[in-house]
């Protein structure tokens, strides 16, 4: 899969509320107010849903925030697999 262009990125972080660029990935926290075992059903369905991807995101855990890092390490940098899933993890933080 291609790398994205700057331009590229710009546009997708445009469709992606809280998403950053930070450091070449993608960068987003999620907190659960509700506390540390939502914030892990919330781990839970992402990794089923990057394993299914295969495509796996560096996940930070503290208590009731969930910090994802996404990039392409085999293409090294950002790819459609990385907002495509940076997507679908905002879609799984809804449920």
């Amino acid at each position: 899969m291609a790398l994205l262009s700057d331009d590229d990125i710009t546009t997708a972080l445009a469709l992606l509320p809280g998403w950053a660029l930070q450091d070449g990935a993608l960068v987003k926290q999620y907190v659960f107010p509700e506390g540390f075992m939502p914030a892990i059903a919330f781990v839970d369905r992402v990794a089923v849903a990057a394993e299914a991807a295969d495509h796996h995101p560096d996940i930070d855990i503290r208590w009731n925030a969930i910090t994802l890092r996404l990039v392409t390490h085999d293409q090294g940098g950002i790819t459609g697999k990385d907002t495509a899933l940076a997507a679908e993890c905002d879609r799984l933080a809804l449920a």
